[in-house]
């Protein structure tokens, strides 16, 4: 989880990594590995652009936390230089993933759930909710910008203190949290997400109750 800053949209929550798509996520397409555009767009039920979001997942998972789903020669030491040009806006995604010539393992990724903010509310998003499994040797680490913190928890711990207000958590992370607090390893994690994608993952559109609209 990670924890963002209080100036940012959903200032001083915690959250997952994440963030939204951008031009040179549609630029990289060819360094994806195990997934082809027509099987993206077929898993996220869209006509185009559905390897956007598997690019921007892999881009936004790297940028805040400095995971990597990815296939790379670059030294730890290079791979945190460019991190930290990426997050202060020097260097385009589409070009450091084509200079080094980065394969993104967007197989890795399993699509899970899609959820919409209700109509009512007057700022709206829609958010696609990816798993992936940490790769072996890596660490997570927040960024220290828009992020100013980061832990590892388990679901149910997360919840229970947002229950007891010791930890702010929004209702998108929340809910999913509960979908994940099901499960007590990765490996039934995983399974499970995956089958959420061969299954057909349902748009989730919560709308609020009428003494909510007063």
């Amino acid at each position: 989880m990670v924890k963002r800053h209080e100036r940012s949209a959903f200032g001083s929550a915690y959250a997952f990594p994440g963030g939204v798509l951008e031009d040179a996520d549609h630029n990289v397409h060819d360094h994806c590995v195990g997934l082809s555009s027509a099987d993206a767009n077929r898993v996220l039920a869209v006509e185009s652009g559905g390897l956007d979001y598997f690019c921007a997942a892999v881009r936004e998972l790297f940028e805040e936390s400095g995971v990597l789903l990815g296939c790379t020669q670059l030294s730890n030491d290079e791979l945190d230089r460019a991190r930290a040009e990426l997050n202060a806006g020097a260097l385009r995604w589409d070009d450091f993933v084509h200079a080094n010539e980065l394969l993104m393992t967007c197989d890795r990724l399993h699509y899970f759930s899609f959820r919409i903010t209700p109509p009512e509310l007057p700022k709206r998003y829609s958010a696609r909710f990816f798993l992936a499994e940490l790769p072996a040797g890596q660490q997570a680490v927040h960024c220290g910008g828009e992020l100013t913190d980061s832990c590892w928890m388990s679901a149910q711990a997360i919840l229970n203190a947002s229950r007891n207000k010791t930890m702010r958590v929004h209702h998108p992370t929340r809910k999913t949290l509960e979908r994940i607090a099901q499960f007590d390893s990765v490996a039934a994690l995983s399974v499970w997400a995956s089958s959420c994608a061969e299954q057909g993952v349902i748009c989730d559109q919560p709308a609020l109750a009428p003494e909510m609209l007063r």
